[in-house]
């Protein structure tokens, strides 16, 4: 039977790599993301799963906040859908884990890196194959970097290549992005041969409890159906906004046409005023009006140029 836990659902995510005994499952998909800098020896969850988070219906953020032994902060969050501002506020939040460090009167030299990592299960930068950005303070211009200070991590899991015949030569972090956008769809005993570091061994006996313990497989479908009627409902509000979008931009074509009718109208007009003038000056009669109204305004010019030059012609 499938595992049918989506480590996605806001429940699940916490509950796996929230729970201090699950230690291991987040120190094992924060190296794979951090590779190959300092890796993460051991963990103090700071947010530890609490069943009161999950007591309504409302969606919360799905982040976990750490440190690690070196001192190094972190939060690991993640998100369902790029909504807007989600960058400016990856930002705000790896400052924010920067400067709350700082007790007062203590000094600024034990401020500790703060890294923010944010999983996605959405595309944030769709003009790039690359799944995994890391940001830093940068002098661009010199290359120089203000290190052990503040990053952010972008990971956007779905432009990762995925599937069973690879998985056991990928790398941690496409290991991690297949278990978390596929683990329900394969039994626990499949998945702990596909990924058999003892991180991901966690990380399945976590999912698995959830699946077993009849109180948090109820708290799960709450979660799940929560998370998917809220998605139905944003889809829905894109949809609505792109039809009225659409709406606008007829309308604002219609207008645009209407002027640029009027616009050729009124050029054409000159153009024929100007036929019908010369044709008198040549001598010639002039032409009933509704015969000029089928030809476009290149042919009506060249029969002004052409005018032109025969009466120039005739001035000779």
């Amino acid at each position: 039977m499938p595992l049918g836990i989506k480590p996605t659902v806001d429940f699940a995510y916490k509950k796996i790599f929230g729970t201090p005994e699950n230690s291991p499952a987040l120190v094992g998909l924060a190296n794979a993301v951090l590779a190959p800098d300092e890796q993460i020896v051991e963990v103090q969850i700071l947010n530890p799963f609490n069943y009161q988070d999950f007591a309504d219906d409302k969606l919360i953020v799905l982040d976990i906040r750490a440190r690690d032994a070196a001192g190094r902060w972190l939060n690991i969050e993640m998100q369902l859908n790029v909504v807007a501002g989600l960058q400016q506020r990856l930002v705000y939040y790896a400052c924010s884990l920067y400067t709350d460090q700082l007790e007062k009167g203590a000094n600024y030299s034990q401020l500790r890196p703060a890294i923010s990592i944010c999983l996605l299960s959405d595309v944030l930068f769709d003009d790039t194959p690359a799944a995994h950005h890391r940001f830093r303070l940068t002098d661009v211009e010199h290359n120089r970097v203000l290190a052990d200070t503040v990053e952010v991590h972008t990971v956007e899991l779905t432009k990762y290549n995925l599937n069973e015949a690879s998985i056991g030569q990928a790398s941690g972090i496409e290991q991690w992005a297949f278990f978390l956008l596929v683990a329900d769809r394969h039994e626990a005993d499949r998945l702990r041969e596909l990924l058999p570091g003892t991180e991901f061994q966690q990380a399945i006996s976590a999912a698995e409890a959830i699946r077993q313990k009849t109180e948090d497989r109820m708290m799960y479908d709450q979660r799940e159906k929560a998370q998917r009627d809220y998605l139905a409902a944003l889809e829905g509000a894109r949809q609505e906004g792109l039809e009225e979008g659409i709406e606008k931009g007829i309308e604002k074509g219609l207008e645009k046409g209407i002027e640029k009718g009027i616009e050729k109208g009124r050029e054409e007009g000159v153009l024929i005023g100007k036929i019908q003038l010369l044709r008198q000056l040549v001598g010639e009669d002039a032409d009933p009006e509704n015969e000029f109204r089928d030809r476009s305004i290149e042919e009506l010019s060249s029969l002004v140029a052409e005018l032109q030059q025969r009466l120039r012609s005739r001035g000779n």
